[in-house]
């Protein structure tokens, strides 16, 4: 089989860019193998370490190398560049975008504006960012039909768990009615640090120690984050078109040690979940702690794990459950779309299930 070339242009190069190269970096004898396809990545436009370019394929794992002894993108064989991401897309000579840029939650910007160049430009996109599908996913879908792009977001929510994928490819002739969550990772290991005695205050600066709390935890406690996935899933789910300012929210940071140990008294925990549904015919998206009782699904999903369940018109009740993520299921999200893209792109090309 002849083999060709798919090039990437990554925009963001954070910590799940990083694992995604190195999966990739991993992957590459395999992808080539199997889809008979040679990866090559063009530009990276980064907000902190700098930005390349290389019409010939960056080296990954001279790239990986200068990243970890350095913190910048520098290479022997390429120079930083000084330029607008805007420019690095328009000269990256891609296939495909990579949107990795960080979140933006209160307006998805400029993630979508680097999607909507991306797709005027021709290239498809995957992002592994939840505000272009929280705040714009309509229009960015109906703009990557209208180019006859694809474009893959499966990371969005719940790192590589295949939310999306498992309605679209293994529910067919569901309808998604409602769904629940919990989607927050801080706050429910911050409200599980309470059960165990510790103050709220306590719990938000072990949950930042491990490095899953920001310094600044206001988007977690305050529910916003958990808000975007509400929009984002009840957007894709049900074709809801909310953002995260319509989800009605609240936080966990007025619980306090008193709630706890009622709730533990009564044999009850208290859980931030997220809820969407339609009701007389408009979508509604809700964030708020709730009791729960201790034999209750929900009330078993511990530490940063997270749980969605979807209700459906013919199978009814599923969930899904993803344990105590790290990294690795960010960078695999990624690598699953870009394996899904690779699939639609050269759907004769695949000889079996990379390992």
């Amino acid at each position: 089989m002849e083999k060709t070339e798919l090039r990437l242009c990554m925009i963001g190069f954070g910590n799940a860019a990083v694992a995604f190269c190195q999966l990739l970096l991993k992957k590459l004898p395999d992808i080539e193998e199997n889809y008979g396809l040679k990866i090559l990545l063009t530009g990276i436009a980064g907000r902190s370490k700098g930005s390349l370019l290389n019409s010939q394929g960056i080296d990954l794992g001279t790239l990986l190398k200068a990243v970890a002894a350095t913190g910048k993108l520098s290479q022997k064989c390429e120079e930083l560049l000084d330029c607008s991401t805007e420019k690095l897309i328009d000269q990256c000579d891609a296939d495909v975008l990579l949107e990795l840029s960080s979140l933006s939650i209160m307006d998805g910007q400029p993630a979508i504006s680097y999607i909507e160049k991306a797709l005027a430009k021709g290239l498809h996109v995957i992002t592994a960012n939840k505000g272009p599908i929280a705040w714009d996913f309509d229009r960015l879908s109906k703009l990557a039909e209208s180019h006859s792009r694809i474009f893959l977001f499966e990371t969005t929510v719940m790192d590589g768990t295949p939310i999306f994928n498992l309605v679209r490819e293994t529910l067919p002739g569901c309808k998604v009615l409602s769904f629940k969550g919990i989607l927050n990772s801080t706050t429910n290991f911050i409200l599980e640090e309470m059960e165990h005695g510790n103050s709220y205050e306590s719990a938000v600066k072990e949950a930042q120690r491990r490095g899953f709390a920001e310094a600044d935890p206001s988007l977690d406690v305050d529910g916003w984050d958990a808000a975007a996935k509400t929009a984002a899933i009840a957007n894709v789910l049900l074709k809801a078109g909310l953002r995260p300012t319509d989800v009605d929210r609240t936080g966990i940071a007025g619980i306090s040690s008193e709630d706890i140990k009622a709730a533990q008294k009564n044999q009850q925990k208290i859980k931030l979940l997220c809820e969407g549904y339609i009701e007389n015919n408009q979508a509604v998206g809700s964030v708020r702690p709730v009791l729960l009782d201790r034999n209750d699904l929900f009330s078993n999903i511990d530490a940063t794990s997270s749980i969605l369940t979807i209700t459906t018109d013919l199978m009814g009740e599923l969930s899904i459950i993803e344990k105590d993520p790290e990294i690795q299921q960010t960078a695999y999200g990624i690598y699953s779309d870009l394996l899904k893209l690779m699939q639609l792109l050269h759907p004769g090309r695949h000889n079996g299930c990379t390992s």
